[in-house]
């Protein structure tokens, strides 16, 4: 028996390749076995290659596994394409339609299933997905009544029939295969699982999960892949909470749209990626002036312009830092796994008031996308803080030509906040510099005082962010410390893993508070260890950059990067780190 499987299904976009490994997925996690999937496809609706991998174990898992056990192809370009990942012993099933085969020489196995043929007996080719998912069923050993759950619930609001149909193919691809395995044990039969039940979700839908926890009752937002999703979530969930989403013309037009909700009082977000946020650049300045809180999501992915729009990429930091002309106080939080997704959405909308400021949640392709098992989401832990907003104030009455001092010099830098039509808070709001009452002054004295008192109000997050970074301290004076952010984590951590049993003492910190930088917590981690891996998906070493600037050492760090549009494997980090920095222990 096997504790880990790695199973892969790939074709023509638009085929149901998506489908295929959303059953398959959804009956191991059913089962109670963890998850984790990510999907390669084109940026197009029809046509091209794309594939979908899932790991399905025992234990945890946050990352992809470096090889492949089983390779389910719907043509022979997902064999051309796919076949090196597999494993000697490995497993390919396919449609014998198109004849598949597989490179001379190899030991791999090659069951050549009559996908459509068996459909189209049962009435419709579509169900060829069905006997692909009864054919891997039966290479692992499992009874193909184990996925009449999910069958149901996939098909049961079409009818009986429909269920029974689908049913059968799931049976007469199991019944093949082993036929052709003339009764051989299943060399890939899993360990059981213990059965609980857990969620298996994408990181854009705990994201909206978390917005909808928090209070957000207003989203702006235009289509744009990786982020699409948090906008599809919400227009299906929001207005059942008192919510309303807008599908605006472009980007500008979101945040600027979310900003006047949240100027209003009700809590508001936008979410788009990198294209978008060079659109709302302007906008988000418009926000850190006039101290408007404002959350936007940026999906990383591959740049610059158009670039890899359905590819990894985390090449937006230093853009989410200083993009915005003139200096604004602005905060940059950055989840590394799907559950910090849900909890950190709640964070930045709580942040955004208590701050009066933009706030950004960097995710990125392969964490908004990659669908994950989690345990179930603590409601319990969910706390909304407002910061200093005054809905029912009693205001003493304005004289005749005052305003109400909404940009008030505050030693901590955070103004008293109304919502409009407040009796006696009259006040002017405006992009240009303003006084206290946010009437326009272009005075010296003035504009020293309003800048210092905006860029005062972050001086003290670091030391108050819930876990600024996730740590995994298991040695003093480390041979390694391994440094990251989202979605990256889990491949460090199965790194660290492989590093340990040679015997090296290694260390890791994934960033979480990206801006202001958490340096009193940072840099003595840099101090004690001897040499520091930042590992990131960009090719100048963003996040190695902003530790240099904020914790100094910059000989002791050297960075392991990868930017062809796919997610780093443990495998990779780990040969490149033979490759490229010193090693010691017992190395």
């Amino acid at each position: 028996m096997i504790s880990q499987l790695s199973w892969k299904v790939g074709g023509q976009q638009g085929e149901g390749i998506e489908s295929t490994g959303e059953i398959f997925a959804a009956a191991m996690n059913h089962l109670g076995y963890y998850l984790y999937g990510y999907r390669h496809f084109s940026s197009r609706i029809k046509g091209g290659h794309t594939n979908n991998k899932i790991r399905v174990s025992t234990r945890p898992v946050r990352s992809l596994q470096d090889d492949l056990d089983i390779l389910v192809a719907f043509d022979q370009e997902t064999i051309d394409v796919n076949f090196d990942e597999l494993h000697d012993d490995g497993i390919v099933i396919a449609d014998a339609k198109f004849k598949p085969v597989i490179p001379e020489g190899s030991n791999a196995t090659l069951y050549a299933v009559p996908f459509t043929e068996i459909a189209r007996e049962l009435g419709s080719s579509l169900m060829k997905n069905m006997v692909a998912i009864g054919a891997s069923g039966a290479i692992l050993d499992l009874d193909a009544k184990e996925y009449y759950t999910i069958v149901s619930q996939t098909f049961g609001r079409k009818g009986d029939k429909v269920v029974e149909n689908n049913m059968k193919a799931i049976e007469k691809g199991a019944a093949f295969v082993q036929s052709q395995s003339q009764g051989q044990p299943s060399k890939l039969k899993l360990m059981p699982a213990d059965g609980r039940k857990r969620m298996f979700l994408i990181g854009n839908d705990a994201i909206s999960l978390g917005l909808l926890a928090g209070g957000c009752r207003f989203m702006a937002a235009y289509p744009i892949t990786p982020a699409s999703e948090i906008m599809e979530f919400m227009i299906k969930h929001l207005p059942d909470y008192g919510g309303t989403v807008i599908q605006t013309e472009d980007e500008m037009a979101a945040a600027t749209m979310a900003i006047g909700s949240n100027y209003a009082g009700v809590r508001a977000v936008t979410a788009s990626a990198g294209p978008g946020l060079s659109l709302m650049m302007e906008s988000i300045g418009l926000a850190g002036m006039t101290e408007t809180p404002l959350v936007v999501i940026d999906t990383q992915r591959g740049g610059p312009s158009t670039g890899l729009p359905t590819k990894q990429e985390q090449s937006d930091l230093m853009a989410m830092i200083y993009g915005t002309h003139g200096e604004i106080p602005k905060i940059v939080i950055a989840p590394s796994t799907v559950e910090e997704g849900f909890y950190d959405a709640v964070e930045a909308l709580n942040l955004a008031e208590e701050y009066q400021c933009p706030v950004i949640l960097l995710s990125d392709l392969q964490l908004s996308l990659g669908k994950q098992t989690i345990d179930t989401l603590d409601y319990d832990q969910i706390e909304i803080r407002r910061g200093d907003l005054n809905l029912e104030p009693d205001l003493p009455e304005l004289k005749k030509g005052e305003y109400f001092k909404r940009y008030k010099i505050t030693d901590s830098g955070i103004s008293p906040r109304l919502v409009p039509g407040t009796k006696n808070g009259i006040f002017h709001v405006t992009g240009v510099e303003h006084d206290e009452t946010g009437k326009p002054s272009e005075k010296a004295p003035n504009r020293k005082k309003q800048m210092e008192k905006r860029l005062r109000k972050l001086q003290d997050l670091p030391n108050k962010f819930p876990s600024p970074v996730a740590l995994n301290l298991q040695h003093k004076n480390p041979d390694l410390l391994f440094v990251g952010y989202v979605s990256t984590r889990g491949a460090i951590e199965e790194t660290i893993e492989r590093l340990e049993q040679e015997g090296l003492k290694v260390n890791h910190a994934q960033i979480r508070l990206i801006h202001p930088f958490p340096t009193e917590e940072v840099k003595p981690l840099i101090e004690e260890a001897k040499q520091v891996i930042v590992v990131e998906h960009n090719a100048t070493a963003q996040l190695a950059n902003i530790i240099k600037m904020n914790a100094g050492y910059g000989d002791k760090i050297s960075s392991i990067l990868k930017y062809d549009g796919t997610p780093f494997l443990p495998g990779e980090i780990y040969e490149k780190c033979m490759q490229e920095v010193v090693v010691y222990g017992n190395g």
